[in-house]
C-alpha cells in the first residue's frame, strides 16, 4: 500500500510526544551538518520542509528568518517552543502540506528538508514545490536515509516495507531515482550520521 497523508500524519501523532527521545540525538549530527553548509548569511529567508518537533531551530543563526512547515500538528505544537518567546520575529511555523505549498514564488534564499523526503507520499511533487519557492541561484539541503545495497540493510529495508505507512516513512528509497526527480543541481552529496547511512545532498536551483 502506498503512503498517504492521513498515515503519515497518524504516525506522527504517535512520534510526537517521544519524538525528541528517540530520533533527537540520532539524527542531530546531520541537522548541524547541514545548517552549517547552509553557511546562512544574516538577513537569508530559510525555508524548512517537515521542521516536526523543531530540533533543528536552535541551531540557526540568530539574524536569519527561518520558517518552518509540517502536516502533523501534534508535531508542531511541540516545536512552538523555540517560538514562543524566543526570536519571535525570525521565527515562523506552519501547519502545510509539503507537496501543496501556499508561498509565492521564489520566496526562500535557501531551503532544507531534514528526514522528510521518504515520509511524504509524492517526493517529486515536494520537490517540484521547493524548486517553485526556492529563488533562481538559491540551495537546496536535503538530508535523508536512502536504501543501501548491502545485505543486512536492504534485508531490513525489505523487512520493513510493507509496514511503511505505519511506521510513516518509506525504508526502502532510491537515491538515485530520487536525484532525478528534483530537477536541481546537485553540488555534492555527504554521509552523515551513524555509519554514514544517512546522506545530505547539496543542490541549487539553477533555472
Amino acid at each position: 500500500m502506498d503512503m498517504d497523508d492521513i498515515s503519515v500524519r497518524k504516525a506522527y501523532k504517535r512520534y510526537a510526544r517521544n519524538y525528541d527521545r528517540i530520533f533527537g540525538k540520532i539524527f542531530e549530527h546531520g541537522r548541524h551538518q547541514l545548517i552549517h553548509k547552509m553557511a546562512c548569511n544574516p538577513g537569508d529567508r530559510v525555508l524548512e520542509v517537515g521542521i516536526g518537533t523543531g530540533l533543528s531551530l536552535p541551531f540557526y543563526p540568530e539574524e536569519v528568518t527561518v520558517t518552518g512547515i509540517d502536516i502533523s500538528p501534534d508535531m508542531l505544537q511541540i516545536a512552538r517552543r523555540y517560538v514562543n518567546g524566543n526570536n519571535p520575529c525570525r521565527r515562523f511555523l506552519f501547519l502545510m502540506d509539503a507537496q501543496r505549498m501556499s508561498f509565492a514564488d521564489n520566496a526562500f534564499d535557501k531551503v532544507a528538508a531534514m528526514y522528510v523526503a521518504s515520509v511524504v507520499p509524492d517526493p517529486a511533487a515536494m520537490m517540484a514545490e521547493i524548486k517553485r519557492v526556492c529563488k533562481p541561484g538559491g540551495d537546496v539541503f536535503v538530508l535523508n536515509h536512502f536504501s543501501n545495497p548491502q545485505l543486512l540493510p536492504r534485508t531490513l529495508e525489505t523487512v520493513m516495507l510493507p509496514f511503511k505507512n505505519l511506521i510513516g516513512f518509506s525504508p526502502r528509497f532510491s537515491m538515485d531515482r530520487f536525484i532525478d526527480c528534483m530537477s536541481l543541481q546537485v553540488i555534492k552529496t555527504y554521509p552523515v550520521n551513524l555509519f554514514g547511512y544517512w546522506t545530505l545532498i547539496h543542490a541549487r536551483n539553477c533555472s
